[in-house]
């Protein structure tokens, strides 16, 4: 996936083109022994295509190995995406209509969706203002008779703070679902994202840390009656061949997918250790011209960085002058769940805002910079002296407070 633009740099007339992910950069990565991952990528597809076995071929359960080994969960079950992964994760604990699942109110639209889908209420929680993630002290005011789970979000790539979300969860008998669409292989407290709560569920979008070259997504338990309940909904609820025991869905994770993540699995322990380093440099250079990264990560957090996000002022402003210069951006989210219109209950306004003002506020101000494990040093420089200039022009951009 590339946002790309040509810039020229006018204090040296240096003619650029930055990328807000280059995903071909990736594919020209070398492993231990010399091959490109283009080239591993490319024998893994020839091999499905010669055994022929596109639905569950073995990429799948060797991939769903890999993957339960990675965060040392029990069991992984792939998915069709990572919207399917949350979807499966809510019906395997018997969410249906008229219950009530507590999530955070600054997420992408699928969090909430996820739930909607099966006529279930999204109940919303607002932000940690360092973190991004959802508010844990303002969790347990939410909880009634009606309360069938929590889905927290790990946003940016830190997870939430699970230690204090299951506290509260196991206090009421309470289910938590863990969206680490963005987190996977992020740590808590030591252990892995995915492996935090109840249920986890990521994403392999292409855009994401590790991500196949179209949809797929997973579901992590440590329960073995849930992820049997998981495999079954996915393939249609079936317990045998032709033999359907509940409703479910088609959310199997595909085998040329599969095939996929599995020659970039490998790659993704070093691209986690280059995006931290990177994230770093970033936040160095940005902290010259009094710009921080916005979610602060915590001390008992590690971070994958699935996005690189600072906040501002005039966002829209600010947007199209870098765009101007050659340099792209992208704003993750310009709006609060509660406040989409497919959610949005017109009569409690008022009250969306006052209960979210944290998320609101990031709403407004957050903004994602180029970011991905093969930015070059000098592309970096060049997005933050254009953020210089821009800001010795106009100061109102800085945030403040």
């Amino acid at each position: 996936m590339k946002l790309s633009f040509f810039s020229r740099n006018k204090s040296n007339n240096i003619k650029r083109k930055i990328n807000f992910i280059d995903l071909s950069r990736q594919r020209k990565s070398r492993n231990h022994l010399g091959f490109t991952l283009k080239n591993i990528i490319d024998k893994n597809i020839k091999n499905v295509m010669d055994h022929g076995q596109y639905i569950l071929g073995p990429e799948v359960k060797l991939l769903e190995e890999k993957l339960k080994n990675f965060t040392n969960s029990k069991y992984c079950i792939g998915a069709s995406s990572g919207t399917d992964a949350l979807l499966l994760a809510l019906m395997a604990l018997g969410i249906s209509e008229n219950d009530e699942v507590i999530t955070t109110s600054f997420s992408f639209f699928a969090t909430a969706e996820a739930i909607c889908l099966l006529k279930a209420k999204p109940i919303f929680v607002d932000i940690n203002p360092n973190s991004y993630n959802i508010d844990h002290t303002k969790i347990e005011a939410k909880i009634n008779s009606k309360t069938k789970a929590i889905v927290a979000v790990s946003l940016y790539g830190q997870p939430a703070n699970f230690t204090e979300i299951n506290k509260i969860a196991s206090k009421h008998s309470i289910p938590v679902i863990e969206d680490a669409a963005q987190s996977f292989g992020s740590e808590h407290h030591g252990i892995k994202s995915c492996n935090l709560s109840t249920i986890g569920v990521t994403s392999f979008f292409p855009s994401k840390p590790l991500g196949c070259y179209g949809d797929g997504g997973a579901c992590f338990t440590n329960d073995a009656k849930i992820a049997e309940r998981i495999r079954r909904i996915s393939l249609h609820g079936q317990e045998k061949r032709y033999t359907h025991t509940q409703i479910g869905i088609n959310g199997r994770l595909d085998t040329i997918q599969a095939a996929i993540l599995l020659a970039k699995f490998d790659f993704y322990p070093s691209e986690i250790k280059k995006r931290s380093k990177i994230a770093q440099y970033y936040s160095q250079k940005l902290n010259e011209i009094n710009i921080s990264f916005t979610p602060l990560i915590e001390k008992f957090n590690s971070s994958v960085y699935a996005q690189f996000t600072i906040q501002i002022n005039f966002r829209n402003e600010f947007q199209m002058k870098l765009k101007q210069n050659g340099v792209p951006t992208a704003v993750h989210y310009p709006q609060i769940l509660p406040m989409q219109p497919a959610l949005l209950d017109n009569a409690n306004i008022e009250q969306i805002t006052s209960a979210n003002k944290e998320s609101i506020l990031a709403s407004e101000r957050v903004i994602s910079l180029p970011f991905h494990p093969w930015i070059k040093e000098s592309e970096i420089n060049y997005i933050v002296n254009n953020i210089k200039n821009l800001i010795s022009e106009n100061k109102d951009f800085l945030i403040k407070d």
